[in-house]
């Protein structure tokens, strides 16, 4: 990898150019994951899509490795470098809402829950993820999974255009009819072809939700049973139950912490009376520890967040078919297994608009699967890997025969998990769009396709 220096970039940058003796460096170059601590030669905050440009013709000219930040939620690291650029779009905020035509284009470095709290202001939401903190640009060319997947399916279900910077440093819009290989890549592919400047989406209706947090203690009946609820409930509810131990959170009783729980998130984008109703089957699966269920505006579901935390993590990601009582069983059983201060099998029962997608309309080729599975344990300074050998047991233990993964939220597992996030004929599609973009592999931090034929 070659490195360079700030005094080597382009002089018509505009927008701030971040070097190590700077003050603010050590902040700027942080991302979410605790487990990175890479120091960037030179931090680009990026003004334009012209910035955007000048720094990817730097970096190919000169072989620079070129990170890509918006959110830093990365969870293999790749929103950094050691010794490369950074090319960090945080101060591209820009959001034009067109309430009539029900679409907005907005900047890569705006965050989701920056998105989501100015259009709720228009009676307006875009299906995002769960985390408000995350860059619209890696959420969106990943997928996006969030509270309202079932009802109005993915974040790239509702991508209409973007304009993006490819590896020559030309600024292209791609939609249904001008670059569609490349529109169609850039819906679950990552980042692997390019800098995406601005984002154009369908927005959908929302005047609020009826959700928010309810608590379960977490027994095979209880598991099993929430994911039936889930599985029956109309297409306006969607939900995120994370099986776990309980956190000292104030408002759950003292005698729950450290105890394995259900603390489930719920969205049901519909009426308050039909909200009630659909959650009711949820309540009734055992006296709540905590119930926060109520009619509230939908950016309520996307809370502050502490910018000092930064876990470190073992984490995987897969699909299955079913949770059953005796799934439900080894689920438990894992999990009391393990001493990790943190440990959770979130359960994300898909289905509903985002299956109706043909398979092949996107790079996201996962339409079929049915529950989303993601495990995680926190590990510390000397426990990493037993932490990572409990989360590839427990996996093995859950496996029904899905493949299948989610690029945004695969960790550093190797080229293998890439193709399976990209199964089949996906791969080939998507190597055949890399050599036409970016056939050097310029975008190569991130979950990377190689250029076919490299």
């Amino acid at each position: 990898m070659t490195t360079t220096s700030s005094s080597q970039l382009p002089t018509d940058i505009a927008g701030r150019i971040i070097r190590p003796d700077d003050p603010d460096y050590d902040a700027t170059r942080q991302i979410l994951s605790g487990a990175y601590d890479r120091h960037p030669a030179v931090i680009v905050r990026a003004a334009d899509a012209d910035d955007v440009a000048r720094v990817i013709r730097f970096a190919r000219e000169t072989g620079t490795e070129l990170a890509v930040r918006a959110g830093g939620h990365s969870n293999a690291g790749h929103s950094s470098t050691e010794g490369g650029i950074v090319l960090d779009l945080r101060d591209m905020k820009a959001l034009v809402i067109d309430p009539d035509s029900r679409t907005a284009w907005a900047e890569g470095g705006l965050t989701a829950g920056e998105v989501t709290a100015e259009l709720a202001e228009h009676g307006f939401a875009i299906p995002f993820g769960d985390t408000a903190s995350v860059g619209i640009g890696g959420l969106t060319l990943g997928g996006g999974v969030g509270y309202l997947v079932r009802k109005y399916g993915m974040t790239i279900d509702n991508l209409l255009a973007a304009e993006i910077v490819t590896a020559d440093g030309e600024l292209l819009r791609v939609d249904a009819d001008q670059h569609p290989d490349l529109f169609w890549a850039i819906r679950g592919g990552g980042g692997n072809f390019g800098v995406v400047t601005r984002f154009q989406y369908r927005l959908q209706p929302l005047d609020g939700i009826v959700g928010g947090m309810l608590v379960l203690p977490a027994t095979p009946d209880t598991v099993a049973g929430f994911i039936a609820a889930a599985e029956a409930a109309p297409e306006e509810l969607s939900t995120i139950a994370n099986v776990m131990s309980a956190p000292p959170m104030p408002f759950l009783p003292e005698e729950a912490h450290g105890k394995l729980v259900i603390l489930a998130m719920l969205a049901y984008s519909g009426n308050v009376a039909d909200g009630d109703r659909a959650l009711a089957p949820f309540r009734a699966l055992a006296e709540p520890l905590a119930d926060m269920l109520r009619p509230m505006s939908y950016p309520e579901m996307f809370p502050p967040e502490d910018p000092e935390y930064h876990p470190t993590a073992a984490a995987t990601t897969m699909f299955i078919d079913r949770v059953d009582r005796d799934v439900a069983e080894t689920i438990l059983r894992h999990l009391e297994a393990s001493d990790a201060t943190m440990r959770v099998a979130q359960l994300r029962v898909l289905g509903g608009a985002m299956a109706r997608v043909p398979a092949d309309a996107t790079a996201f080729a996962h339409r079929s699967s049915r529950i989303m599975v993601n495990l995680a344990a926190f590990y510390g300074a000397d426990d990493r890997q037993r932490r990572e050998a409990w989360v590839a047991d427990f996996k093995a233990a859950l496996d029904q025969g899905d493949a299948g993964a989610y690029v945004n939220f695969l960790v550093d597992e190797g080229p293998d998990r890439v193709r399976a996030a990209y199964p089949g004929a996906t791969w080939d599609r998507l190597a055949s769009v890399k050599a036409k973009y970016d056939p050097t592999n310029l975008f190569r931090l991130n979950q990377n396709v190689p250029p076919a034929g490299s």
